[in-house]
């Protein structure tokens, strides 16, 4: 696609998120139109000012007073309609920018997993922030500039073809070297602006990737290699920033050449046509002042060329995350599943996150009611794979999950996903009170609840210790929280919601050996009756599970109860021999 046909489909889009303010734009283009009406009068009424003055003797005091009085309320009423140009382009900007935001983070919530798991965070983080700050700063603003610009060319022209035809005629000649010189410089710093644009992505994500694993990066000496890393990326980037500025700062000096050039040629042919008697003073001091006026337009557009650039390519990477297919909907006819039994069953289930590299195949499976299984297997053998298959975080590929008999794919997600409480092994809190957090699945818990959830997951004694206790603030991520007493927290969080199902991924890999007794004894409890389904390696979670489902290479090579598998001998018991018997001793 090319450059022009690209531009114009991004500002095309980006207007169609101001329809909501269509009658701020219209009164935003009718100011600017009066706006600059008005400022092109005052060269006519200064031209007539000056023609009082210039006869010998004969200063028409009258008719100077006159046109004084005409360029202070033209002045006045242009600095009026600019004032309100401004704040309406102001309120169709901000609004509009703050509708595309929404829109963008709810575009991010409602894309499949796939999409945010291929993509780095620290990049989509950028479009979210960066780039629609650049959009408002840049072509939002442009809009009415560029209006209040075409207005005062042909507001101009008309105004000095009324005057001299001949001298309007000369500027129009010379108006193809203005556009030359702005095409030019568009088109090259265009190209580097998105360049820079997207190296601007790479460059976030890479920080927030190094921030957010700092304790690694020190722990295994990474710093310096990190920094040539960055380094290597800064250098890119200011590379291709030096050739957008080189090209962005061409436009000042290349555009007052064009305005010296037009505003030179009108004042030769304006000084002509004087001495010939065809024109007076006063006219010629108002196509001066055209001049100037006319190329005016060609300067700011060329002046806020970086913005505009800068835009349209922060533009282009929004709305390419806007225009990504969202999760498949749920079916009108969708079942709200309010009520579960816990029966699971998983029938010819195959599955691959690409065609190429299969993983899950024909797999077959069938958790009763009440039932505790765990899944066991070597790394990569699709353990978590298969919990995001229950969980509906991916469809299946061939096959069907059934639940209570209905197939999952026949249930609103929301509705199926609330049957299940899920612990994994990396914890997840946000920046709220200790109290909001395990409540963040029922909200409306009271506080005697929450207490008891706290206590079921025996976190309610180092919560007391906290300086404010329930109502203490945690930062983002739990960052002023140990790794154990984050993940307590969020199995307080399960224990509070008091799912049918479960689903426990490595819940207790952060926790203490003693602590994790307590907490075991409480999921314990809390799993009679209920069908779970148990990711772990230790050896107590693993012995009293009803069912342990051995996988490998994505398909279940043996399963049973623990001393079962053992006394078969075994992938499980050779499994069970290199990772737990030296445990026992």
């Amino acid at each position: 696609m090319s450059q022009k046909k690209f531009s114009a489909g991004v500002i095309k889009h980006l207007l169609s998120y101001t329809r909501p303010y269509a009658g701020y734009l219209i009164a935003a283009m009718a100011c600017a139109f009066f706006s600059v009406v008005l400022s092109l009068m005052i060269p006519v009424f200064v031209g007539e000012g000056v023609d009082c003055l210039v006869s010998a003797g004969k200063v028409d005091y009258r008719g100077l007073a006159r046109a004084i009085l005409y360029i202070a309320l033209s002045v006045a009423g242009a600095a009026v309609f600019q004032w309100l140009m401004s704040y309406c382009n102001n309120v169709i900007t901000y609004r509009t920018v703050k509708d595309l935001r929404i829109q963008l983070f709810r575009k991010l919530s409602s894309v499949p997993l796939k999409y945010i798991d291929q993509r780095s965070h620290g990049d989509l983080i950028s479009r979210v922030v960066n780039d629609i700050d650049q959009v408002s700063d840049g072509l939002l603003q442009g809009f009415t500039q560029l209006f209040t610009g075409i207005v005062t060319i042909l507001g101009t022209l008309v105004f000095m073809l009324a005057a001299n035809v001949w001298v309007a005629l000369l500027v129009v000649v010379l108006t193809p070297l203005s556009l030359f010189v702005a095409s030019f410089i568009a088109k090259n710093s265009f190209r580097h602006f998105r360049g820079q644009t997207a190296i601007q992505g790479e460059l976030s994500g890479y920080v927030e990737e190094m921030v957010s694993n700092q304790k690694l990066v020190k722990a295994f000496c990474y710093e310096d290699r990190s920094e040539e890393k960055l380094e290597e990326i800064n250098r890119r980037l200011y590379t291709e920033g030096q050739k957008a500025q080189f090209f962005s700062s061409l436009s000042n000096p290349c555009t007052r050449f064009v305005n010296a050039v037009v505003y030179a040629a009108v004042g030769i042919a304006g000084a002509a046509f004087a001495i010939s008697g065809l024109m007076t003073v006063g006219t010629i001091s108002m196509f001066l002042s055209y001049a100037n006026q006319y190329t005016k337009p060609f300067n700011e557009v060329t002046g806020i060329i970086t913005q505009l650039q800068t835009a349209l390519a922060s533009a282009q990477r929004v709305f390419a995350v806007l225009d990504e297919p969202s999760e498949t909907p749920d079916a009108p006819e969708a079942m709200v599943k309010e009520s579960c039994g816990g029966r699971v069953e998983l029938r010819d289930v195959s599955f691959s996150y690409s065609p190429e590299r299969p993983l899950i195949e024909h797999l077959n499976l069938l958790a009763v009611p009440g039932s505790r299984i765990a899944i066991v297997g070597p790394t990569g053998c699709g353990k978590t794979t298969l919990i995001n298959l229950l969980m509906r975080f991916y469809d299946v590929n061939g096959g069907a999950i059934l639940v209570d008999g209905d197939d999952i794919r026949e249930m609103t997600r929301g509705s199926m996903r609330a049957q299940y409480g899920m612990v994994l092994q990396e914890s997840w809190l946000f920046s709220g009170t200790v109290r909001d957090n395990i409540a963040y699945a029922r909200p409306d818990a009271s506080m005697e609840e929450v207490e008891a959830a706290a206590k079921a997951a025996h976190a309610h004694q180092f919560i007391k210790r906290l300086p404010e206790g329930y109502n203490t603030v945690i930062a983002e991520d739990g960052g002023n929280l140990s790794q154990g007493q984050k993940q307590l927290l969020c199995i307080a969080r399960v224990m509070l919601a008091d799912p049918p199902m479960l689903i426990l991924d490595e819940a207790t890999s952060n926790i203490d050996t003693r602590t994790e007794i307590l907490v075991h004894r409480a999921f314990q409890e809390m799993m009679k009756g209920r069908t779970s389904f148990v990711v772990a390696h230790r050896l107590s979670t693993i012995r009293e599970s009803d069912l342990i489902l051995v996988m490998n290479q994505g398909h279940i090579v043996e399963q049973g109860t623990h001393d079962a598998l053992l006394a078969k001998g075994g992938f499980y018991a050779n499994l069970y021999n290199s990772q737990f018997a030296r445990a026992e001793d």
